[in-house]
């Protein structure tokens, strides 16, 4: 059974897609209502799952008649891609950082979910046994160059 937040996630996914604008726009209070949990819940859920790393822009506007709007970030041409990658890794990289782009290059079904897959876990700290910042430095350059490898192949 899944739990409420891919739930939530789910939901929130389905409008974007649903969305001739490419965004939506919530009141966090009647999400949460329609959900059945608390506010902070969605605030969780957002921000875990729709940050700038996995592609998405949230903004929001408190108050009264605040809202927050989300946005998918649209990944360059097939062409771009390459090049898009390797400037967002640069020369070091936290593992969020590289799980999001990970994560948005499988959104965008540029890759499969077992390259995925294989991809966070070379990039786990779990299995990078390294101090910082040469951790971060090893990931960048392993990221790097297996996402180069699989982008080739397009």
């Amino acid at each position: 059974m899944r739990n409420i937040s891919d739930l939530i996630e789910q939901h929130l996914k389905v409008l974007l897609l649903n969305s001739q604008e490419g965004a939506v726009e919530i009141q966090r209070n009647d999400l949460a209502q329609q959900f059945s949990c608390v506010p902070s819940q969605i605030n969780y859920v957002i921000s875990t799952r729709f940050s700038l790393e996995k592609g998405y822009v949230v903004e929001s506007k408190r108050g009264g008649g605040g809202y927050i709007r989300i946005q998918r970030i649209e990944l360059p041409a097939q062409h771009a891609i390459h090049a898009h990658v390797c400037d967002t890794i640069g020369d070091c990289i936290s593992q969020e950082t590289g799980e999001g782009i990970i994560y948005q290059l499988e959104e965008a079904e540029i890759i499969s979910q077992r390259e995925a897959s294989l991809l966070r876990a070379a990039v786990s700290r779990d299995n990078l046994m390294l101090k910082l910042p040469y951790r971060d430095e090893l990931r960048a350059k392993l990221l790097r160059a297996m996402l180069v490898a699989l982008l080739g192949k397009s």
